[in-house]
């Protein structure tokens, strides 16, 4: 199970706060997700925009040879991770933290290094908990390479803060 752990929000008052004024600052905790952390130097560091229209999430990217399977082309665990990646993110166009229960994938054509890709995560259905999300991974000029399906299952934020302020208290984790 893939599962990305969004961290609460931290609002600050500048020390140059002028007087009537409500601006804060927002800092967010450190993400070291291997798909998607800005803070993991040896992760992919995928960066997503949203279409909340459309209900997608949307990364353009380029694999380097640092990912190579087959000569030339992806490693079918790195396609995975992308699928998985943008499925997740459309949970937070509703706001959710949801993890991965299950996925399926097809790996349809190979997906080759060194080239521009788009990931492209939607929406299926919501059933209760259940997030039904679908993903595919496509080429400039937008065959579909690799596509997948998901069930996330949406947890309680602040119950799932609470269990990993008290995992990292017991392990001398701090951020």
């Amino acid at each position: 199970m893939h599962t990305i752990v969004a961290r609460t929000w931290r609002h600050t008052l500048s020390a140059n706060h002028a007087a009537g004024h409500t601006t804060t600052h927002v800092q967010l905790q450190a993400n070291h997700c291997f798909g998607c952390g800005a803070h993991n130097p040896e992760g992919m560091q995928l960066k997503f925009r949203f279409d909340e229209a459309g209900h997608q999430a949307l990364c353009d990217f380029v694999l380097s040879r640092r990912y190579q399977g087959p000569p030339h082309h992806s490693h079918g665990g790195i396609i995975a991770t992308i699928l998985d990646e943008a499925m997740g993110k459309v949970n937070k166009l509703r706001n959710v933290i949801a993890l991965t229960k299950s996925m399926n994938i097809e790996y349809l054509k190979p997906v080759p290094l060194e080239t521009p890709l788009l990931a492209v995560g939607f929406e299926k259905n919501v059933t209760g908990r259940e997030h039904h999300n679908g993903a595919e991974i496509r080429n400039a000029v937008g065959e579909v390479l690799a596509r997948s399906e998901g069930v996330f299952i949406a947890v309680d934020r602040k119950r799932l803060e609470e269990k990993l302020k008290r995992r990292d208290a017991i392990h001398g984790v701090s951020e």
